[in-house]
């Protein structure tokens, strides 16, 4: 496989592993947003969200919590992010299920993406393409 995480995994290519159990790796991001930037991954590949297994899923919850509480106590941030680009059309750029623990201080100058709203009528229309596929 030609996955640059699984390659990570299995210890073909060198990272600076944050943690690691039975279904979860973590390690530092090579390019971060912020000192200490984690990459949380499942040991078996699977490409989106939606591929990975129930217990794969909780075990990278529980490691993302694990590890967010390790970087504001270890480095001394005020908090920090959670992210997941899921799919290509998301900015994902590796095709492996991967969280993001990104810490953060106030004033980083990090923002949050724009919002907008809904118009009239068009909650309802939404709410009801989402539903019915659930």
């Amino acid at each position: 496989m030609d996955c640059i995480f699984c390659k990570i995994v299995l210890g073909d290519l060198p990272s600076y592993k944050v943690y690691e159990d039975s279904r979860v790796v973590a390690f530092l991001d090579v390019l971060p947003i912020s000192p200490g930037h984690t990459i949380v991954v499942p040991k078996d590949h699977a490409p989106d969200i939606e591929s990975v297994s129930e217990e794969d899923f909780a075990a990278l919850a529980l490691a993302v919590k694990k590890i967010g509480r390790a970087i504001t106590e270890g480095l001394g941030v005020k908090g920090y992010s959670v992210l997941l680009d899921n799919k290509s059309a998301a900015n994902q750029h590796v095709p492996h299920l991967h969280f993001h623990v990104v810490p953060r201080e106030e004033g980083d100058g990090l923002g949050r993406w724009p919002q907008g709203c809904y118009n009239e009528g068009e909650a309802e229309v939404i709410l009801k393409k989402i539903t019915k596929n659930l």
